[in-house]
């Protein structure tokens, strides 16, 4: 266990400053000062390039599409009343109801800059796993953590290094924290954190390493906090020698079974091999799978493990509906309209499945004239960024994502889930669905369960009973005559979509040209530069035997000039050489 030996500061030198601003709500999204290039400054440098929503609305002006009108008098979605059952609601109270009301933050022995800080961003009570593993994170002991999404699983790990950091010695700066995301966003999301809750902290530096960001300058100054992905991180120790972890004291791996199931197992352990045997590691994640083992014996000693819910990991006040595909026999494309026309008609995070599913929703949804976003691998840094900041700030009502959204982001307004396609196993059902109902706050999940999908429906439908006191997931029937309105719509807006896919295709078709172009002409670049090489050292050659030719000639003019005596000697001691 690694220790810091440090002289306590008094409390002048942690004493926050006086701020009159009022306390906000905490935001963990601020993606402005993240992205190095804006959507629409890439479609500009581009040329060719238009942005998708604009190509809808010329769709839309080309080929008019009319949106039906659902009635109030239609009878609408509606309950089995088999599997629809009273449930005791839960009072959307915030995250301090969770734990013991009459337990709070000065209770954890934190310092006052972070009491503060604390306060401005809302947190007056510590949830379980903040009250669980923030006095164990101090004494330096390794921790195995499992909470359920939304549980302030970040603020759990960072309060405690922030609050060991205030007593870092003074004049010899070093990385004495690294910590691991499987994703760029959930990287940013834990330096936002970081940076909140040092806001009253002077001397405390965090770099954030993704892809995109200019990092060369902050990480030669050696940060105190690194944070970022694994791979982009090895490249940086590796390759790059900008990172140094002589001096690390903490390593932090956040979703921890992500960082296994994307393809980080190689870099995770190079990292950890880096790392001093005498570290603190602490391990959180939202489900605890076999893979973990591995991660566990190889980075953690003796580890202490918590965790707040082992029934379930699952919100508390999340309601889980199902909706049978089969007995509706249409296109679930109309169902999910359907639904979101009328009844989840805002802060929606849709789960597709697949990057191409994610791109011909977007398509449908604009068509529609719904607010809507993707989210998926394919998009650049910026878009991905300006996603996420659209649907935080409520400027659009959807975000269509593939699994690349399922872990770790915390966006407080979700209200509802859709898993367009069925999870096929427990573990991703549960982060999913932990995207809404967090912090206490209500939620829906809506799951579309089709023929091929009906083993792993009753693996989660069994799961849901086992937690929820036998309460399976509710059927929720959607309108025929809606259903059948917008399959209709959806055959109007075959040209459309047609028209957009063409222009796309052709844009498709102009970048790779120029991206040929431009590999062409470095390629031809390379080769008159290598021929001028060439040309260069054959004139140098030239230029060196015409020299050595001269000064041969000139050493023959100067013996000749020797007297005999001067000259016999000059030979002799060419032969003694």
């Amino acid at each position: 266990m690694a220790k810091f030996v440090f002289e306590p500061a008094s409390d002048d030198e942690i004493d926050p400053p006086v701020d009159d601003e009022k306390s906000t709500t905490h935001t963990p999204w601020a993606f402005s000062s993240y992205s190095a290039e804006s959507v629409s400054d890439q479609h500009l440098r581009c040329r060719v390039t238009t942005s998708l929503d604009h190509k809808i609305s010329e769709a839309l002006q080309r080929y008019p599409i009319a949106i039906p009108q659902d009635n109030d008098s239609d009878d609408d979605e509606h309950y089995d009343s088999e599997s629809e059952s009273d449930s005791q609601e839960e009072e959307d109270d915030g995250l301090e109801h969770d734990a013991n009301p009459s337990f709070s933050f000065s209770d954890l022995h934190l310092s006052r800059p972070l009491l503060q800080a604390c306060k401005a961003l809302g947190y007056t009570t510590p949830t379980p796993i903040q009250a669980a593993c923030i006095p164990l994170a101090l004494t330096g002991q390794d921790i195995c953590a499992s909470a359920a999404t939304g549980s302030g699983k970040t603020a759990a790990f960072v309060l405690p290094i922030l609050e060991r950091l205030l007593y870092k010695p003074k004049y010899r700066p070093a990385t004495r924290v690294l910590i691991l995301s499987p994703a760029r966003e959930l990287a940013v999301q834990i330096h936002n954190m970081i940076t909140k809750l040092t806001k009253y902290v002077t001397g405390i530096t965090c770099c954030l390493v993704i892809g995109g960001l200019p990092m060369k300058l902050a990480l030669r100054a050696s940060p105190d906090i690194v944070v970022g992905t694994p791979g982009r991180l090895r490249e940086y120790i590796k390759c790059k020698r900008l990172i140094h972890l002589d001096e690390l004291s903490v390593l932090i791996l956040d979703e921890a079974d992500r960082l296994l199931d994307t393809g980080f197992v190689e870099a995770v352990q190079y990292l950890v091999n880096m790392c001093s045997k005498r570290k603190q590691t602490m391990l959180f994640s939202a489900t605890m799978t076999t893979n973990l083992d591995k991660v566990i014996n190889l980075s953690l000693n003796k580890p202490v493990h918590l965790s707040t819910n082992k029934s379930s990991n699952m919100p508390t006040s999340l309601t889980a509906e199902v909706v049978d595909i089969r007995k509706h026999n249409t296109d679930k494309r109309a169902i999910l309209l359907a639904l979101c026309s009328k009844i989840f008609t805002s802060k929606v995070i849709i789960f597709s499945g697949t990057k191409a599913m994610t791109h011909q929703l977007k398509i449908l949804f604009g068509l529609a004239r719904f607010k809507a976003m993707e989210y998926h691998g394919n998009l650049t840094e910026a878009q991905r960024l300006e996603a996420l900041e659209l649907f935080k700030k409520r400027e659009v009502d959807f975000l269509i994502t593939t699994d690349l959204a399922a872990r770790g982001l915390d966006i407080s307004s979700v209200e509802t889930v859709i898993n367009f396609v069925c999870p096929q196993n427990i573990e991703s059902y549960i982060h999913r669905v932990g995207r809404t109902a967090r912090a206490g706050r209500k939620g829906h999940a809506v799951t579309f369960v089709d023929s091929e999908d009906r083993s792993y429906y009753k693996k989660i439908n069994k799961f849901v009973k086992s937690v929820c006191s036998g309460r399976g997931l509710t059927k929720r029937v959607v309108s025929s005559e809606s259903i059948e309105r917008w399959s209709e719509t959806i055959e109007q807006m075959k040209k459309a979509v047609g028209w957009i896919r063409k222009k796309e295709r052709e844009e498709c078709l102009i970048r790779k040209r120029i991206k040929e172009k431009k590999k062409n002409a470095a390629a031809a670049a390379m080769e008159e530069a290598i021929a001028n090489m060439k040309l260069i050292k054959a004139k140098e050659k030239e230029e060196r035997k015409k020299a050595k030719k001269e000064e041969k000639k000139r050493k023959q003019a100067e013996e000749k000039k020797l007297t005999r005596r001067k000259r016999r000697k000059l030979e002799a001691k060419k032969e003694r050489d």
